[in-house]
């Protein structure tokens, strides 16, 4: 049981999304999708969730697709951090 929360445990959400604000000083809102089947129809529905990131450069900008990591929270609203800037806006 120990070695299953271990590993459980250091574990971090990562999601690739989109940069839809960049007017914060090192924040970006971050925008990201998820394909949800209805339990009874099946169809698939788009689910989109928008958090704040912390940005220690202020590099990305609106339209940059980024990956985020989860981390500790940084402020009151802030929980997760920009790891790399996958894809530039055009």
């Amino acid at each position: 049981m120990s070695e299953q929360t271990q590993t459980a445990r250091g574990r971090r959400k990562e999601r690739t999304g989109t940069v839809v604000s960049d007017r914060m000083h090192k924040s970006v809102v971050v925008s990201f999708e998820r394909l949800v089947t209805h339990a009874l129809y099946g169809k698939q529905a788009v689910r989109t969730k928008t958090v704040v990131a912390h940005d220690e450069a202020n590099e990305a900008k609106v339209g940059d697709t980024v990956r985020i990591v989860e981390t500790r929270p940084v402020s009151k609203t802030k929980r997760w951090r920009i790891v790399e800037i996958v894809a530039r806006a055009q």
